[in-house]
């Protein structure tokens, strides 16, 4: 079934143009995430990547690398299960 995200084409493509980081690290992980999954994303995990699209590269690497945990904000259940899909990605 698809949700919103897939339905809209605009929203695809924001979520890519959003991926793209100042990190290079940062932009391979997010990038080779989406090439793989991006079409069955749902739309919390989207919501999720949005989530951590809106903090800077610093703090990202931090999550994506293990050295933090998502906190405030971030510190929801959506958040931490994509977090732990693209650490293993």
């Amino acid at each position: 079934m698809s949700g919103l995200h897939q339905s809209d084409p605009v929203n695809r493509a924001r979520l890519r143009w959003r991926a793209r980081r100042g990190l290079l690290e940062n932009d391979l992980i997010l990038t080779r995430f989406l090439d793989a999954h991006e079409e069955t994303m749902s739309d919390e995990e989207v919501d999720a990547f949005s989530r951590l699209m809106d903090i800077s590269d610093n703090a990202l690497m931090d999550l994506l690398m293990g050295k933090k945990e998502p906190e405030d904000q971030l510190d929801l259940p959506h958040v931490k299960a994509l977090l732990t899909r693209l650490r293993a990605a």
